[in-house]
């Protein structure tokens, strides 16, 4: 249900399939990433009680993003800092991930809806690094 993508010691991603399920709050990442991502189960009548966010001063270098699969299926291509290709996911409606390093790449399995996530604000071309993706006929979808 909770799924994370590393290579070695790196943590590429974390998916989160749609069946997963805990009662209360749960957080998936470490209090160090610039990107938090938790999940809550509350029952009805619980209170949040109401508040607001203190300006705290946070350097980001490394964008990280979370991706909401609204509906269809994609395959998720992940590739090390170095541009090499290691794996393939396949993760479908109502799936979310994280990806927090290495390299990614995406193919629509069918026609998809994404609601994407991330670190502002946006700096263009100085954002990320386009490279040529994996021949289709090398993927290893795990």
């Amino acid at each position: 249900m909770i799924e994370e993508i590393k290579n070695g010691e790196a943590l590429l991603a974390i998916i989160i399939s749609s069946k997963f399920e805990k009662d209360g709050i749960t957080f998936f990442t470490p209090n160090s990433f610039s990107q938090q991502l938790g999940y809550m189960k509350r029952e009805k009548n619980y209170v949040i009680e109401p508040h607001v966010h203190n300006p705290v001063r946070r350097e980001v270098v490394w964008t990280q993003e979370v991706l909401f699969i609204k509906s269809g299926k994609v395959r998720v291509d992940f590739y090390d800092d170095a541009k090499a290709y290691l794996l393939s996911k396949v993760i479908e409606k109502g799936d979310i991930i994280l990806l927090a390093s290495g390299g990614h790449g995406f193919e629509m399995l069918e026609e998809s809806e994404i609601i994407e996530v991330k670190q502002g604000p946006y700096s263009g071309d100085k954002d990320k690094t386009l490279f040529k993706p994996i021949d289709s006929d090398q993927i290893h979808i795990e």
